[in-house]
């Protein structure tokens, strides 16, 4: 199951977890550049595993809370339990699904009542890339990644 990536301080150096921790300033960068996804290039995520993805809620009752997409499959939606829990009346039960194909990440609307949104465009099924923005109901996420090495 996908946790929620926070910030806290207290953990411990060196331990490893699914989820991947970043620099204070990432939210900054990220703010940044909000105005046109990734034309001027690729945002640095440096702090970021290679081939791994993580979403940022840009807009929505928990902005700013981050979550990894660390399994094959990753859950959106406002049942309990979903990997990714986004508590709003305008997010479907079982939203979307989050799959990690290969080298890329895919968004797949699995029947919500609302749609699911790439870049503000309707989609049924879309690959992601690299500062995409994402909107489940009243959340706007922002999905960033760090490409594998070869």
């Amino acid at each position: 199951m996908s946790h929620q990536v926070n910030d806290d301080q207290s953990s411990e150096e060196g331990t490893r977890d699914t989820t991947a921790g970043f620099r204070a300033d990432f939210l900054g960068e990220l703010n940044a550049s909000t105005a046109a996804p990734a034309e001027a290039g690729v945002w640095r995520v440096e702090g970021l595993p290679s081939g791994w993805a993580v979403l940022v809620v840009k807009r929505g009752p928990n902005a700013g809370s981050r979550f990894g997409l660390d399994q094959p499959v990753t859950s959106a939606g406002r049942h309990p339990n979903s990997d990714i829990f986004l508590d709003d009346g305008t997010v479907s039960r079982r939203h979307a699904e989050f799959r990690r194909e290969n080298d890329e990440f895919r968004i797949v609307d699995i029947g919500s009542l609302n749609g699911t949104y790439v870049n503000r465009e309707p989609v049924a099924s879309a690959v992601l890339a690299n500062g995409d923005e994402i909107q489940i109901g009243k959340f706007r996420l922002v999905f960033l990644t760090r490409p594998t090495t070869s």
